[in-house]
Formats: C-alpha cells, sequence, structure tokens
C-alpha cells in the first residue's frame, strides 16, 4: 500500500473546499498593496529592494521584480539561494555575517547573482575579501552604520571611514554605498512620533554620508527604510533604496500603526482555520495554535468569516500548540454547536515567522483558488 498526504488545495476549489490549517493570500489586496508600493517608491525616483524575509517566496518575488523592483534582499545567505535558482539577478544580503561556511556561501552566490552583503567590521571585509579574491568573484559592499537602531553597524563616521577604505584597497570588493536601517521605528504606532524618528534616523544616515564626501567619497546608495516608515524615507532626500517587505500583507502588528492616506496597505494574509469544538456556550475551538500562527507580536487582531458568511462575533485569545481558543459573543439561546465545522480567516500577528511555519501560499481571489506558491526559502536561516 502507498500512503500519499492529500494536497491541501487544488487549483479551482473553493475556499470552502481547502485543507486546514492553511496560509491564504487574498490576491486582490496582495495586488494593491503590490502596486502601490511599487508606485509610490517610482515616483520619488527611489529604487525598491523588498525583503524576502518577509515572505520567503521566489514567485512572490518575481512578481515584485516584474512590478519595478531592482531586486530582493535576504536577511540570510541560505534564504537566497531559492531566489538565485528561480532566476533573480540582484540580491543583497541585508545582514552581517561571519565564519569560513558563510564567507563561502557568499562566494559561491557571487558566482551565479549580483550580489551585496553587510559589514561592520574590519576582520569581516578581511575574510571577505580574501575569498573573494582567491576564486575571482566581485562582490559589492554596504558597510551599516546604526541610526538608532542599535543593534547591528558601526556607530561613528571614523569607523565607517576605515571599513570604506579596506574595501576599496580589494580588487574584489567594491564600495557600493551604506545600509542605514531602523527596525523599531517601524512599529512606532503614532503616525507623528513615527515622522519625527524616522528623520532623526535619516538625519543620522546624512551625517555619515557628509563624512564620506568631506574625504572625497560618493555614496552611490543609501539602503534601508520599512514598510512603516516609507512614506518618510521616501521623502527624505537621504535615502535611494527601500528595502519595505511587509507591506505586501500587512499584518498584525502594522495593523496597530496609525497610517496616513499617502500609504495604507491592507491586510491580505491569512490563516484558514475549521472550528473543530463548540459544545460549550461562548466558547469554540479552532484548529491553528502555535504551530501555524506566530504569536510573539500578539493574537490575531480579528476572525473573519468566508466571504459571504456570518455569524456571531468571534475572538482569538488563546493559542496552544495545536488549538486555537475562541471566545463567542452575540449568540442566541442555542449555544453555539452550530459554528462546528465553519471556517475562519486568522490574520497572523507576524507574517515573517508565520510564513515560515508553512509550506505554500494558497492563493485566492473571490472565492477560488487561483494559485499555490511554494515557500521555497521556508525554514533557510543560514
Amino acid at each position: 500500500m502507498t500512503l500519499t498526504l492529500p494536497a491541501a488545495a487544488a487549483i479551482g476549489d473553493t475556499l470552502a473546499q481547502i485543507g486546514t490549517p492553511s496560509l491564504l493570500i487574498d490576491l486582490d489586496v496582495f495586488d494593491k498593496n503590490l502596486r502601490a508600493m511599487a508606485d509610490l517608491t517610482a515616483a520619488h525616483g527611489m529604487a525598491l529592494r523588498p525583503h524576502g524575509k518577509a515572505h520567503k517566496t521566489s514567485a512572490i518575488a518575481l512578481r515584485q521584480i516584474a512590478a519595478g523592483a531592482v531586486g530582493i534582499c535576504c536577511q540570510k545567505l541560505s534564504e537566497a539561494y531559492p531566489f538565485a535558482l528561480a532566476g533573480v539577478k540582484s540580491i543583497h544580503i541585508s545582514n552581517e555575517f561571519v565564519g569560513a561556511d558563510k564567507v563561502a556561501m557568499a562566494v559561491a552566490l557571487a558566482q551565479a547573482v549580483t550580489l551585496s552583503v553587510c559589514v561592520d567590521s574590519l576582520t569581516q571585509v578581511a575574510d571577505l575579501a580574501h575569498a573573494a579574491e582567491q576564486a575571482g568573484v566581485n562582490i559589492a559592499v554596504f558597510p551599516e552604520v546604526d541610526i538608532g537602531a542599535n543593534r547591528c553597524g558601526v556607530s561613528h563616521s571614523d569607523d565607517l571611514l576605515h571599513l570604506v577604505e579596506a574595501v576599496t584597497r580589494s580588487p574584489a570588493l567594491r564600495f557600493a554605498g551604506i545600509q542605514a536601517y531602523h527596525g523599531g521605528v517601524q512599529h512606532i504606532r503614532s503616525w507623528a512620533a513615527r515622522r519625527d524618528a524616522a528623520g532623526l534616523g535619516a538625519d543620522r544616515a546624512a551625517t555619515f554620508v557628509s563624512a564620506l564626501a568631506a574625504r572625497g567619497m560618493r555614496c552611490p546608495v543609501v539602503t534601508g527604510g520599512g514598510t512603516g516608515s516609507v512614506e518618510f524615507d521616501v521623502r527624505s532626500g537621504v535615502f535611494t533604496e527601500i528595502q519595505a517587505g511587509s507591506y505586501l500583507f500587512l499584518d498584525g502588528d502594522y495593523q496597530d500603526n496609525e497610517w496616513r492616506e499617502v500609504v495604507r496597505p491592507q491586510t491580505s494574509l491569512y490563516a484558514l482555520s475549521t472550528i473543530m469544538s463548540a459544545g460549550r456556550p461562548g466558547h469554540a475551538v479552532c484548529d491553528v495554535g502555535l504551530k501555524g500562527l506566530a504569536v510573539d507580536s500578539g493574537l490575531p487582531r480579528f476572525v473573519a468569516y468566508l466571504p459571504g458568511e456570518d455569524g456571531p462575533v468571534l475572538s482569538y485569545v488563546a493559542a496552544n500548540d495545536e488549538h486555537g481558543i475562541l471566545r463567542v459573543t452575540g449568540s442566541d439561546e442555542c449555544g453555539t454547536a452550530f459554528l462546528e465545522g465553519r471556517r475562519i480567516l486568522l490574520p497572523p500577528g507576524h507574517c515573517d515567522p508565520t510564513i515560515n511555519l508553512h509550506d505554500a501560499f494558497i492563493c485566492y481571489r473571490g472565492d477560488r483558488v487561483e494559485a499555490i506558491w511554494p515557500i521555497d526559502a521556508r525554514g533557510l536561516s543560514r
């Protein structure tokens, strides 16, 4: 006997036919978000280099590039491999890395794509230069500067100058600009406070650019920014390239931000779940918990029924390994048993780690499955 696991969905299926839990993309909303970011950056003469760590899916990266993106970012070297194999030609590793195994991966990628990487120490530059020279490849290098995130990157202009000088001494390396990213700004809830913090970060980045100019060093690219700060970054006069990623999905954490109309992505990403138990008044249980939804940024902000369906108000109040606990309000004296078997849509609190829990996106338009995109960089975190 050959036992084959059935597919969760097939092209043409209705949402009610999809196996649960599954990760869904509403293509109508996804397409609007994709186009809006491409239009915003183009209107300000900015390059868009979306972050692949958000979706980890080469099919999505190719759609972003077709819409005008210059390439993608990856946070880890192994994550870049599926994108390179799928035909993405320009990849930026927006994170430092150390160790002979990592440097060897960078050299291998540089033989297949136009590769750029981040550094924040002279040792990183020396190791990369030696390996690239031995392999006969060229790698673009972006020293990272700290503009307030207090994570990676150099904090002083002198340290940046030393890095640039070290890069320019190697015939295999090319100084391509600086990376200036402040992740904390993205999640400041108040629009005005987020604007002010983004402006302060841009001012700090400008100080580094000026320090290079004072030494006769041109800084071709300033790359950074993100979904929460993009409307300020594109008008900063400092950034030339934007690294937004979550704009495609607008997870729960970004839903909590205050937005203005200039850029307002909508929710396109959902975990599809089935209510598997509903025998107690005011209480129901669905079949997606911690193994299908990341909760580091909180639980789903709302629960929706399938298009065209309705029922009592549901709230997702707790996540166990395989179960989600739902509070039911607005049900009548008949109780909640009628909810058993109903499908619900749950927007993740944080898209990146949620996506890393799934094998594929099931993409729908209206009530029908239109595409299935493998999450081919899932789990690649080296």
